[in-house]
């Protein structure tokens, strides 16, 4: 197994602290660093179900960095272990070492199929942005700062289950914008893909996977 990543050039590695720094604002679960080949897939969770009966999606996002020589790992790392390593490089610099400590989350046991998919349709961007932006006022709204988490997690279920165009749930649009990867432009848009229940919501930042209720 790989011992660091190799990038294949310096700004992929800022691209890399850009992307976790978004991913610490809604979730601290981690992040996966799967590589095979010449590629990097970074998975960051952008909401998962706390029980076996929430009706809150899973949402991962993932984005996909070029390296510059055939790599081989999967680690499930902190956060913090790989933003404290970022900060201490030189800005110049293209090998990042994978801490030696793993973690142990259920969503990084669980990988999306890479082949099979299916076009269902495209969404434009700012029919996500819309959804995540009502989404989070109307979260912000129902639930008091006193609220216990019950109530948060009868909250959450019922607006980020919410489903969309093409069954897309209202948290995927969330994912999408929370990371960072919905453009600003009007006319953008993201394709939407199926594979069984598993939905992909493919934008021009980023990829969101999720699957549907």
């Amino acid at each position: 197994m790989t011992q660091y990543l190799h990038f294949a050039e310096a700004a992929t590695l800022q691209d890399l602290r850009t992307y976790i720094r978004r991913g610490q604002r809604v979730n601290e679960h981690g992040i996966r660093l799967q590589a095979a080949g010449m590629v990097l897939a970074a998975w960051l969770p952008v909401m998962t179900p706390s029980t076996l009966t929430s009706r809150i999606p899973a949402v991962l996002g993932l984005r996909t960095m070029a390296l510059a020589e055939p790599s081989e790992a999967d680690a499930t790392v902190e956060l913090a272990s790989i933003t404290e390593r970022l900060a201490r490089m030189n800005p110049a610099e293209v090998h990042l070492p994978l801490p030696p400590s793993r973690i142990n989350v259920p969503w990084a046991a669980v990988t999306p199929p890479r082949t099979g998919w299916e076009l269902a349709g495209d969404v434009p961007d700012s029919v996500l942005r819309e959804a995540a932006e009502t989404g989070i006022a109307e979260v912000a709204e129902a639930v008091p700062q006193s609220a216990g988490a019950h109530v948060v997690e009868q909250v959450r279920e019922r607006v980020w289950s919410r489903p969309m165009d093409h069954n897309v749930p209202a948290g995927a649009a969330f994912g999408a914008l929370s990371l960072g990867f919905l453009a600003q432009h009007d006319d953008a848009v993201t394709n939407v893909h199926i594979h069984g229940n598993w939905v992909r919501l493919s934008s021009v930042g980023g990829f969101i996977l999720t699957r549907a209720l």
